[in-house]
């Protein structure tokens, strides 16, 4: 009996890091005098793929959506004799969003449009302390190297570090390119914990970034920085969760090619006449 609750264990540990990049929607609906509405249907639909998520609330007017990836959605909300309800969504990784909706009645053909995104970036759910780097900081933010790492720098409270993470100080970890030395709230470099797509990303020898994904793959990510669920324990620094590209209904990629020349950089007044020859070209 020992035996199979110690392997019921094992198994059940990897699960919930594999939950920790979705999101996920919860709420209540009620009528006009804020009583349940048991049996809406509730339809969350993803504007890129059109993929549908259908749930019906329970006797207390309560609905939960789980494992969703994140990205922009559509939440539909119809009941038999109340007006159709919809509301816009973007659903960052990790996030868990509660939401409170009060339907209408119904008149001949009445849809209710809710706009209020602005009170969706309040996480009223859990009390961690972090940010969310989004698809358009990933897109068009410099990078020098497209190192992904260095987005990191953005959130408050990081900072360049030193060390081994650096990789090209210790023998045991020569990696040049793939710098993870990263200083988050005034924890060490080696104090940070990376998962990409929900599973573990950290290299156990340092503790850095295991695989580096092209920014060009990464939907968005988060670092969390402080008061993070169990399920983000991995280490005591930073969490910091890449999430990568779903894809969409529509053909899309990109290409690339970032050339740095000395030829077009311009010389001090006592550098006149000396040889600054750089050529890189970093392409994809």
């Amino acid at each position: 009996m020992q035996r199979a609750i110690l392997l019921f264990l094992l198994f059940l540990g990897p699960g919930t890091f594999g939950q920790s990049n979705y999101a996920a929607v919860s709420g209540t609906i009620t009528d006009p005098q804020q009583g349940p509405v048991a049996g809406a249907a509730v339809v969350l639909t993803s504007n890129e793929t059109h993929a549908e998520r259908r749930v019906t609330t329970n006797s207390q007017g309560i609905f939960q959506i789980t494992g969703i990836l994140p990205g922009q959605y559509t939440l539909l909300v119809t009941a038999s004799g109340f007006a159709q309800l919809t509301h816009a969504l973007r659903l960052e990784v990790g996030q868990q969003l509660d939401l409170s909706f009060s339907l209408k009645l119904a008149s001949a053909s009445d849809m209710i449009q809710v706009d209020s995104t602005a009170a969706d970036v309040l996480h009223t759910v859990d009390a961690s302390i972090g940010e969310v780097i989004e698809p358009a900081a990933v897109n068009n933010l410099p990078l020098n190297g497209r190192m992904l790492i260095d987005l990191v720098l953005t959130v408050p409270g990081a900072h360049v570090s030193h060390g081994a993470q650096a990789g090209d100080m210790n023998p045991l970890y020569w990696r040049p390119g793939q710098r993870s030395a990263v200083s988050i709230g005034g924890n060490r470099p080696n104090a940070n914990y990376f998962l990409l797509d929900g599973t573990t990303n950290t290299d156990p020898t340092f503790n850095t970034m295991n695989l580096s994904p092209s920014p060009d793959a990464v939907q968005e990510f988060k670092v969390q920085t402080g008061s993070y669920s169990a399920e983000m324990g991995g280490a005591g620094g930073g969490q910091i969760n890449i999430v990568t590209r779903s894809g969409s209904n529509a053909f899309h990629g990109t290409a690339y090619d970032f050339l740095r020349n000395g030829a077009m950089d311009a010389y001090t007044f006592g550098a006149m006449g000396s040889s600054k020859f750089l050529v890189q070209n970093n392409f994809g």
